[in-house]
């Protein structure tokens, strides 16, 4: 990794400079290696006669001037990727001439050239500090300035950046100068990108200049009313609710190849993962996934874009509060009025399984340095986060934390803040102390467990009724709550009930909310007196319409009740949660593999939200390759495809469910029968109606038989044939490297570490190659594993090494023997504390997999 910039140097550039301005001049038709890039930077020294750096990486440095004197270009120091600043005035420009080098990692100016046409295509990836790879700057986020950019390309080219251009033509770009912002979200794109035009007109007749893009050869897939559709719902929403128009001066969304995330909110020029472009059917919950995406990154420009943290010991801030603000948008300003089920059921259950690693940390993070914070985009900074701030939200009111977060924008408008520079607002329009509150949630690491305890009398009422809460010795804190407990009785109310996606009705009961008790919980036992009388219903519901962030459990006698009648809850959230307890309990030891896989088939059925029936059936499959006993996980296979062959063929035709159960089939189907099928579907002589095979279904479907031995690299070819683009190659390549052969795995690891693999690719070999159907094909690996972390952490770039550090970890290897070799690998080689923290977790991992296993064959 290079430009590990640390937050001591970081603060003490801060404390010397004041960024005024970058002019930047990108010359992009140089050649397929490098482009030429110059750069000139206005800024200021509070103590003249000091020293500094600037930041370049991977550059040929040809000129640098410092106030007209000219320095040594040898002074650049290429492995750190910085430039020496000597004796610096008051008021200083400095001019570097550079060669920079194009990406192939999807880090600063990545370079794609698409399989379809051999077109060019370009786009930025900065966060967390990659804009140095593009042009030569001071890369930490609070160190503001205007950034004015010339650009030559061919002419033929769109040149998109922050700001809209003032002067285009003859293969020259001019872009004026943008306000005030960080450098990692500075953008450039570039390319023959197809571009629908749109607008946003606001109800005073102002506009907002709308632009979608992808590549010519997906344009056929683009559905770009849809997505403006969604960007038109969030900016009515946020406008009004942060009462603060809108920041810049266009709004673009670019979805670009090999992209190494979700999204990235530069200013005015949003990228997105290409996959979003979706050239296949998908169900309801990836347009809801696109949609939350969509939203997320719109709410930055505001919360990051506007005001951004000072250091990244903050990111929380940008990223939970974009994530908490996308669901509230979802839920009250489109279609996808359940979001919050959606949220409960999968980005909560991310924060759970990342707070109880060994690497869990406080949301407000330390962050020591670059390396540290790009291990740090994870379920805490997300959706942990987010968790805390929608119980704030309950805590101080909505209107008061609406009204605090105004004041805090018009507050750090164009600044940079920390942590108290929100709290402070929030105080002082709710009232409330928030001191505690912070040190609680936002400065102590660890998940508690809410547990119901009580007893009943011989009439089945409640004699005493009190919440339990449990920390981990590890995470002590005990903290306060705002809890509702819910009661659930078995009705008639379901009778003739339609069940969403299966067509036909239901008439037996459903299980519906007798009464709600909400409250606080403070400490290890709070008794619950208003319940001390009711009669005990059939299910016991602790945090009830998820208004903490808590692991919660489920007394025996309702998880009776869920085992034969999950499927019966009436509403979404509740159901969603009792979900997320049986999943948690299974990943803990505390229920059988088997009996959680029980439950899914019982329930599935009774799921009408598409959302939490994909993740259910994701978490299943999980459960099965890795938490069940060795002797009995065939067994779970045969009985989840014998299942989901069912549920595929009596969907109602051409369903998301339908679907959805189809998909999750075929990544399970292991007997003769279920693999006959498959290939029936993909050759034609099978059929289901309604079922449309289309490309990304048939390469699904090819993959199971990879898996299996019933197709192999002749097949591959033939199917690439038919899809010969840049998403055919990865699913080639993703096949190719799951064939059940241990010439196939030495040859996907040989390519894997070669170092030549453009990004996307070398993810989806590694998927290929790590396939949990295979596990012993990997044994050989673990060794070579440890052998080779160490160099590729020191070696590649940071998204790359820390690629290779978590998916090639032998995590399939469930055995005390990975353990071991993992602990002595961190006490033989101190590793740097990011790739401790990776190994920890895969370590972690295997540990929790051995436990779950002990617990199903207990059981058998």
């Amino acid at each position: 990794m290079a430009g590990n910039l640390t937050r001591d140097e970081a603060r003490e550039r801060a404390r010397l400079l004041t960024v005024e301005s970058y002019a930047v001049e990108l010359d992009l038709t140089t050649g397929e290696e490098r482009f030429g890039s110059t750069t000139e930077i206005r800024f200021a020294c509070a103590e003249p006669g000091a020293s500094t750096f600037v930041d370049l990486h991977g550059g040929v440095v040809r000129e640098v001037t410092l106030n007209g004197k000219a320095l040594d270009p040898a002074s650049y120091d290429g492995e750190k990727g910085r430039v020496p600043l000597p004796d610096l005035a008051a008021e200083n420009e400095l001019r570097v001439v550079a060669d920079a080098t194009y990406s192939r990692s999807g880090e600063g100016l990545h370079r794609f050239v698409d399989p379809v046409d051999q077109s060019v295509y370009l786009y930025t990836q900065f966060e967390t500090a990659d804009a140095h790879r593009m042009y030569t700057c001071f890369d930490q986020p609070d160190l503001k300035a205007t950034f004015e950019l010339t650009v030559t390309a061919p002419a033929d080219w769109q040149v998109i950046t922050n700001e809209a251009p003032d002067r285009e033509g003859d293969g020259t770009w001019h872009f004026p100068a943008t306000p005030v912002m960080s450098t990692y979200i500075t953008a450039l794109i570039a390319g023959p990108y197809h571009v629908v035009r749109d607008e946003y007109r606001r109800a005073d007749g102002s506009v907002i200049p709308l632009g979608v893009y992808c590549r010519a050869s997906l344009a056929e897939h683009l559905d770009a009313d849809a997505i403006v559709d969604v960007t038109r719902d969030g900016f009515a929403f946020f406008e009004k609710v942060f009462d603060r128009a809108y920041p810049f001066n266009k709004y673009d969304q670019l979805f670009v190849p090999e992209f190494n995330a979700g999204a990235m909110e530069n200013a005015g020029a949003v990228t997105f993962l290409e996959d979003y472009v979706f050239r296949s059917r998908v169900t309801d919950a990836a347009y809801e996934r696109r949609a939350e995406t969509i939203l997320h990154e719109m709410a930055h420009m505001w919360f990051g874009d506007l005001v951004t943290m000072r250091w990244w010991d903050d990111l929380w801030l940008n990223e939970s509060f974009a994530t908490y603000m996308s669901v509230l948008c979802q839920a009250e300003a489109t279609k996808w009025t359940g979001s919050w089920t959606t949220f409960a059921n999968l980005m909560k259950a991310w924060a759970y399984r990342q707070d109880q690693l060994p690497s869990t940390h406080p949301i407000s993070a330390d962050i020591v340095d670059i390396q540290a914070v790009e291990v740090n985009f994870d379920g805490i900074t997300y959706a942990k986060g987010a968790s805390v701030l929608k119980q704030l939200v309950a805590y101080v009111g909505r209107d008061n934390f609406l009204e605090g977060v105004r004041r805090y924008f018009q507050a750090h408008a164009w600044g940079n803040t920390v942590l108290s520079d929100l709290l402070n607002p929030l105080e002082e329009t709710s009232g409330r102390d928030l001191t505690s509150w912070s040190k609680e949630w936002l400065e102590t690491a660890g998940v508690n467990t809410l547990r119901p305890v009580y007893e009943v009398d011989g009439d089945g009422n409640f004699t005493s009724f009190e919440v339990s809460q449990e920390a981990k010795p590890d995470y002590p804190t005990l903290r306060s709550h705002r809890v509702a407990i819910g009661l659930y009785d078995r009705t008639g109310e379901g009778e003739e009930a339609v069940a969403g996606g299966h067509g036909g009705s239901s008439s037996h009961t459903k299980l519906v909310r007798r009464e709600r008790v909400e409250l606080d919980v403070v400490g290890a036992r709070t008794q619950v007196a208003e319940l001390v009388g009711k009669k005990r219903p059939d299910l016991v519901l602790v945090n009830d319409d998820d208004l903490t962030y808590a692991k919660i459990r489920l007394d025996e006698n309702s998880l009776q009740t869920l085992v034969t009648g999950i499927g019966d809850i009436k509403d979404g959230l509740p159901r969603a949660l009792c979900w997320s307890a049986a999943w948690d309990m299974t990943r803990d030891g505390e229920m059988a593999t088997r009996d959680y896989i029980q439950l899914v088939l019982q329930g599935i059925r009774g799921v009408t939200d598409i959302s939490v029936s994909q993740t259910l059936l994701r978490q299943a499959r999980t459960a099965v390759q890795q938490y069940a006993a060795p002797d009995w996980r065939d067994q779970g296979l045969r009985l989840m495809a014998d299942k989901l062959y069912d549920l595929a063929r009596e969907a109602e035709a051409g369903s998301d469910f339908q679907l959805a159960y189809l998909q999750a089939f075929a990544g399970v189907a292991a007997t003769e029968d279920h693999l006959a099928y498959l290939q029936g579907l993909l050759d034609g002589s099978q059929s289901l109606d309604g079922l449309t095979v289309d490309t990304e279904l048939r390469w699904a479907l090819l993959r199971r038989l990879v898996v299996t031995g019933k197709a192999g690299k002749t097949e591959i070819a033939a199917e690439l044939e038919k899809d010969a683009t840049a998403s055919g190659e990865r699913h080639a390549a993703a096949c190719a490297a799951a064939m059940p052969t241990a010439e196939a795995k030495a040859e996907a690891w040989e390519q894997i570490l070669s170092g030549k693999l453009p990004n996307a690719t070398f993810r989806a070999t590694l998927g290929g190659f790590v396939e949990p159907d295979q596990a012993q094909l990997l044994v050989p690996y673990v060794d070579k594993y440890f052998a080779e972390v160490g160099r590729v952490w020191k070696e590649w770039s940071g998204n790359m090494s820390q690629t290779f550090a978590e998916v090639a970890y032998p995590f399939l290897i469930i055995d005390q023997s990975t353990i071991d070799r993992t602990e002595a690998y961190i006490a033989e080689n101190d590793p740097p504390g990011a790739l401790a923290r990776l190994l920890s977790e895969g370590r972690d991992g295997v540990a929790r997999a051995l436990r779950a296993r002990a617990k199903d064959a207990a059981s058998a």
